[in-house]
């Protein structure tokens, strides 16, 4: 098979094929000694999951996988909410169901000329499958992260000690402090979001189907109080897991060069 090519009846897209957890025969390396590229050629989001239950020993080890990630001054603040009761996961879909029904009305009613329209509907089918049947969904991580005092405690530290930063010159000082709030930010999001990645990673050499969606950000004060999520934590991804329907294929992607700036824009 050539590489990025897909059979036509294999893919999230496919029929039932075997039995949740059963050896299945996938186009592309499955197993926790698959080779790491080859995981990352073939992560597609599987929308389309079977309702049978992922065993609790490999929710931890795909958890664990999370928890390698790096994170900013090492601080470690993610946490992983684990949701596989099936009451929290109807909640879940109720909310979910009206976060699909307004993202259709919004964002996927915006012309999509960078995409094939037989591939847009494909795509379209699954997010409604995914939807429909969003309270049999196995298991849900919602990944999340919280600072915590540490940037309040560097900005204080700034205001006391403003001297130490004249030898960088008035107008650079300036403006790092007012890039302070944007480091802080993006820096929560670069410490949450690779562990979101060895989630995703884990969970394919697993034979698990997953997709990573920020959706439910539309409603993040609903997904907070179904899951007791405090208030100042933050929330980075909501992500659907479980045995896939279909067999696992190689992504389809852009050629490299085509988003490679080299040496400037």
């Amino acid at each position: 098979m050539a590489p990025g090519r897909v059979p036509p009846d294999e893919g999230e897209h496919a029929a039932p094929k075997a039995k949740a957890g059963a050896a299945t025969r996938h186009p592309v390396p499955v197993g926790i000694d698959a080779p790491i590229l080859e995981v990352m050629a073939s992560m597609r989001a599987m929308r389309r999951l079977r309702p049978d239950p992922v065993p609790e020993d490999l929710l931890e080890q795909i958890v664990e996988a999370g928890t390698w990630a790096p994170s900013a001054n090492h601080l470690q603040r993610y946490a992983f909410v684990v949701v596989t009761d099936r009451d929290q996961i109807a909640r879940l879909a109720t909310i979910w169901q009206a976060v699909v029904r307004f993202y259709r009305a919004t964002f996927l009613a915006v012309p999509r000329p960078d995409l094939e329209p037989e591939q847009f509907r494909r795509t379209l089918d699954a997010v409604d499958y995914q939807a429909a049947h969003f309270a049999e969904t196995p298991a849900v991580i919602v990944a999340c992260y919280d600072f915590g005092s540490y940037p309040n405690t560097v900005r204080r530290r700034m205001l006391r000690a403003p001297a130490a930063f004249r030898r960088f010159g008035g107008r650079r000082t300036i403006a790092m402090l007012r890039n302070i709030g944007t480091v802080t930010d993006r820096s929560e999001a670069a410490s949450i979001y690779p562990a979101v990645q060895n989630v995703l990673l884990a969970a394919r050499s697993l034979g698990l189907a997953a997709n990573l969606t920020t959706w439910h950000l539309m409603a993040e004060g609903e997904v907070k109080r179904v899951l007791g999520i405090p208030r100042r934590t933050h929330t980075y991804a909501l992500i659907p897991l479980g045995w896939p329907m279909g067999t696992f294929g190689r992504v389809r992607r852009k050629p490299a060069g085509q988003m490679t700036h080299r040496d400037r824009w």
